[in-house]
């Protein structure tokens, strides 16, 4: 029996949700998996033609938003990476935020639940390798705004 991240559930489409099961049952721990593009298209069921599941990939790969694993597309092979390979191994210490940061969040990214976007910032934090940062808070913001003007539908 696999466990499924909590994230699985706010995923709203049900190819992701579909293609999340595939690569959390195939990909697992390990650092990586690949598979090409048509049989990744047979064994989600879509009953889309062959462009326009690409084009979902791509999406797929542009918003990063899978739970678990990064998405890559590399010509007509699809890459799934485990985001977990990436964290360091020893421990890490994360900015700290204050509570005007989470509270101006809300306000760049209406909509988005703000601890989400608190998670997904930590992870791009770590996997650009731990930058100083001379104000978090404002850091967060940013990206939380970002976040939004790329996809203001959450």
């Amino acid at each position: 029996m696999l466990t499924l991240s909590r994230d699985y559930f706010r995923l709203r489409k049900p190819t992701d949700r579909r293609i999340y099961e595939l690569a959390r049952k195939h990909c697992g721990e390990q650092d990586e998996w690949k598979i090409s593009l048509e049989l990744l298209q047979k064994k989600s069921g879509a009953s889309s033609h062959y462009r326009e599941f690409k084009s979902m990939i791509r999406e797929l790969v542009e918003n990063d938003h899978l739970p678990d694993y990064r998405v890559e597309l590399d010509d007509e092979m699809v890459i799934f990476r485990n985001r977990m390979s990436f964290q360091p191994k020893a421990a890490v210490s994360y900015p700290v935020l204050d509570p005007e940061a989470y509270l101006h969040a809300k306000q760049v990214a209406p909509g988005y639940d703000v601890y989400y976007l608190e998670q997904e910032w930590r992870n791009w934090w770590v996997e650009s390798g731990m930058p100083e940062l001379g104000f978090p808070g404002k850091a967060f913001v940013g990206f939380c705004k970002s976040r939004y003007q790329r996809n203001p539908n959450p």
